[in-house]
């Protein structure tokens, strides 16, 4: 073993310092599972943010896009955008709704899409039979995508965009 040797973690989590006193409260109040007050308080404070009537805490970031992609009528035959460098939980609900990924490869400041790439794949697919139907960007290990750039180029396209932050 190499107990000496510190441990590099991917993606460790960045915490505030006031977490454990929400997760003793939950245990203490018996809202482990499913939901509860902190959660509901949560859904408020982000709907509050946003500046929309309600938000949805899910089990997961895969469960979210899956969830968007289904609201946005993706199906069969469609095709969504998606970062080449990310997790399969991205790509993953896109394949669940009968629909083609298509990838679109980073850019080497934020290992983020590269929105040039982009607009050349949509442009690529504009003439096809098939139409992008959304643009999932993929903010990376605490990098923040393009997204000035990402959402101008989905405005002039008209194609909705879904930000994975998970």
């Amino acid at each position: 073993m190499h107990s000496n040797k510190k441990r590099i973690y991917l993606s460790s989590p960045h915490m505030s310092g006031g977490e454990m006193k929400y997760i003793n409260e939950a245990f203490e109040q018996n809202w482990v599972a499913p939901l509860g007050p902190n959660v509901d308080a949560f859904e408020h404070a982000i709907a509050d943010y946003c500046g929309v009537g309600h938000a949805a805490a899910l089990s997961s970031g895969t469960a979210a896009i899956h969830l968007s992609l289904i609201n946005l009528g993706i199906e069969q035959g469609d095709e969504v955008i998606a970062s080449t460098f990310t997790f399969s939980a991205t790509v993953n609900p896109i394949v669940y709704q009968g629909a083609t990924p298509v990838l679109v490869d980073s850019e080497p400041k934020t290992w983020n899409m590269d929105p040039e790439l982009l607009e050349d794949a949509i442009r690529k697919r504009m003439s096809s039979v098939r139409r992008i139907k959304a643009i999932i960007p993929v903010h990376l290990y605490g990098m923040p995508a393009n997204m000035k750039d990402i959402l101008s180029i989905a405005d002039k396209y008209e194609i909705p965009v879904i930000e994975d932050a998970a």
